[in-house]
């Protein structure tokens, strides 16, 4: 008899399936009709602590759509397509994630035990890298998927459903001063594979490290030393404060000999790196901080376009009038960057200020910060490192959008410390 658990095997596990096929994040979407056929049967069905807020989250952007059509002022586009077609796939996402939140949770320990689970976002972690690894030996790696060619062309011809349904090894930016290219692969932006690989690590680390036996740790530490290439070719700044945040958090919750074999482990790995030819590439990332204007012109236009329907939003992303040099923008020979920033495209909470208003964000905040309060306490490894992915959520929402896949592995580790409260 197939074991019930299946579709979250078939989520993580055949995640490259997916990403091949064209449908990449939104695999969750599919997946999420079986979970639901599952949870159907096994009704009355068990709650976390918490979820209301999701609920409520959801609710909101569903109310959102009657603003689909308002324009804020110094935005502009009219009411189209590709706006309709953005908003449903995020909320089709929203519903499968409630979903499978409680898929998780509603699954018994014998049918899915902890380390099982915990081992499958392992499978992705080396996915991943994997990816990561592609991205940067083979940058331009891209081809048409079967659902890039089912679909009619009004709607794979939207940037956000083109960046999902068109797999591609990596994005290339001008970072640096020069083209050069930042992994991506199998997620549908360089941000999100900076996001994923950083949560897939911590649990990667518990499922092969703590609970490894001699042949998995020494295989974690050659996949982590693998690991550390596209992460610095990623020239991902947030990944690398996340990074540092993960480990800041280890060496305080953690003592005795195992904070001292984690604070040797980083100095050692520190001076491998500092003598390797990636510290040079981190330092001149670091020397070219780009993005910083067009961040900040973002961010306050965007909190000002909120200010006209501050309770439930806007819907979906506008369009900027003008960007953080001029008011008048466009592509141009002498100019290949330029063009009209989308508001809320710099982080999940000024994506969730315009599209849900500040009610929506605080509804976000106050789920994954209520999570860290109620599982703090939990010292077990599987409860200390699902508070530290719900502390990253928290970090990350100021420079990363959650859409697609990283709200996916977000709510995955909701689900594994709600499940922790029940191991005996």
């Amino acid at each position: 008899m197939k074991s019930p658990a299946w579709p979250i095997w078939a989520l993580l596990v055949g995640y490259p399936v997916w990403w091949a096929l064209g449908f990449g994040g939104l695999s969750v979407v599919v997946m999420a009709v079986p979970m639901a056929a599952i949870l159907w049967k096994r009704r009355p069905i068990r709650l976390p602590r918490g979820l209301g807020l999701w609920a409520l989250l959801l609710a909101g952007y569903a109310l959102s759509a009657l603003t689909l059509g308002e324009m804020p002022p110094d935005t502009y586009g009219a009411l189209s397509s590709g706006r309709i077609v953005g908003y449903v796939m995020r909320l089709a996402l929203y519903v499968a994630l409630l979903i499978m939140v409680l898929y998780l949770g509603n699954l018994t320990h014998k049918e899915l035990p902890q380390l099982r689970l915990v081992r499958m976002l392992g499978v992705l972690f080396a996915t991943t890298v994997a990816g990561g690894l592609l991205g940067v030996f083979f940058p331009r790696f891209e081809f048409t998927s079967p659902v890039e060619r089912l679909l009619p062309g009004w709607i794979s011809g939207n940037s956000f459903v083109q960046n999902i349904i068109h797999p591609t090894a990596a994005q290339i930016q001008k970072v640096l001063g020069h083209a050069s290219p930042r992994p991506e692969a199998p997620f549908e932006w360089a941000n999100a594979w900076g996001s994923n690989v950083s949560v897939l690590l911590i649990w990667f680390v518990v499922g092969w490290w703590v609970y490894g036996g001699r042949h998995r740790k020494a295989a974690a530490v050659a996949l982590v030393a693998l690991a550390s290439i596209p992460v610095v070719y990623s020239l991902n700044r947030g990944l690398w404060i996340g990074l540092g945040v993960a480990a800041a958090y280890v060496m305080l919750r953690v003592g005795g000999r195992t904070r001292l074999t984690i604070g040797l482990a980083a100095v050692g790995a520190a001076a491998v790196f500092a003598l390797s030819p990636l510290a040079s590439l981190v330092s001149q990332r670091l020397d070219n901080p780009h993005s910083n204007d067009i961040r900040a012109f973002t961010v306050s236009a965007t909190i000002q376009a909120a200010g006209y329907s501050p309770v439930i939003g806007f819907g979906n992303t506008r369009n900027a009038l003008g960007n953080h040099r001029t008011i008048t923008t466009g592509k141009t020979e002498w100019c290949g960057e330029c063009g009209h920033p989308p508001l809320g495209s710099d982080g999940q909470l000024w994506l969730l200020i315009i599209t849900q208003g500040f009610v929506g964000a605080f509804l976000y905040v106050a789920f994954f910060a209520g999570a860290v309060f109620r599982h703090w306490r939990d010292r077990s490894p599987i409860g200390l490192a699902g508070v530290l992915v719900m502390l990253l959520v928290l970090l990350y929402m100021f420079v990363y959008d959650g859409l697609v896949t990283p709200l996916s592995l977000y709510l995955i580790s909701f689900a594994l410390l709600w499940r922790n409260q029940s191991v005996s």
